[in-house]
């Protein structure tokens, strides 16, 4: 599937909307899909094949648009951005969907919201698969103070990180940049993944050969008491989730979901 499904809306602890989508057989295991910033479930999960592969692997896909992003609430205020709220919208969506057991699929800003999720939570996030991930503060150099300016006067953007991340933002449909660039102020000098308390259940780490975050991400796997580090070949931080080794390692870490005895499937028909 290539197509996102028309979206379930979760509520947040703070009333906000978050669209998710749900494709798959309900009572396969359940893999929580959560996409990196200024992109979307569609962009990040659906047109890349990352959907498709695991739910012909199996699994149920549950994925979400973070709030800022896709068809979820975009609020213009960075205090709606802490990352524990972020964090707070995917047990909102557990709790929704009545999920006890699932594995996480997150990149890049999806994969810090996924590192904060899995800690103390052993017994709900089984395994995750965090793709371009650092240690250290996100966005630190993406200039706010320049794209406000532009945002509201047209002002230039001397800055090239900050006009490549406006740029890849106004390229994607639905976006809101007045919306991200509240969700990175409101990240900016918040919680980062701290490689002296780790997540403990299996994370595999993945990021580009050619993203300059790398090394940082080697760290962290190796600070990871269960995790693993694979290296997407000849892939930048922009185009690292379309890249099939990646997906191919991600199933493989995840491993093939159990198949239901004729048992179960004749009581999930009742």
């Amino acid at each position: 599937m290539s197509q996102a499904p028309a979206p379930q809306v979760v509520m947040a602890t703070d009333d906000a909307r978050i669209a998710t989508y749900d494709v798959g057989d309900p009572a396969a295991p359940a893999i929580l899909a959560v996409h990196g910033f200024a992109s979307s479930a569609q962009v990040n999960w659906f047109a890349t094949g990352w959907v498709r592969e695991l739910t012909r692997a199996g699994f149920r896909v549950i994925a979400i648009d973070q709030r800022g992003h896709g068809r979820s609430d975009k609020p213009h205020d960075p205090a709606a951005y802490s990352m524990q709220q972020l964090v707070a919208d995917v047990a909102a969506v557990l709790d929704a969907y009545l999920l006890d057991e699932v594995g996480l699929v997150g990149y890049s800003l999806g994969a810090r919201v996924g590192w904060h999720a899995a800690l103390g939570t052993e017994h709900r996030i089984l395994k995750a698969v965090l793709g371009g991930i650092p240690d250290g503060l996100p966005l630190t150099r993406f200039r706010v103070d320049q794209a406000l300016a532009h945002l509201e006067r047209g002002a230039e953007v001397d800055d090239r990180i900050t006009r490549a991340y406006l740029d890849m933002a106004a390229r994607t449909p639905d976006n809101d940049l007045a919306a991200l660039v509240a969700l990175v102020g409101g990240l900016q000098g918040g919680l980062q993944p701290d490689p002296s308390a780790p997540p403990r259940q299996p994370v595999l780490f993945a990021t580009g050969s050619e993203d300059g975050i790398i090394a940082a991400s080697r760290r962290l796997a190796a600070a990871t008491p269960s995790g693993e580090f694979f290296e997407i070949p000849g892939r930048n931080h922009f185009n690292a989730p379309t890249a099939r080794p990646f997906r191919d390692r991600a199933l493989a870490f995840l491993g093939p979901a159990p198949q239901r005895t004729p048992e179960v499937e004749a009581a999930a028909r009742r």
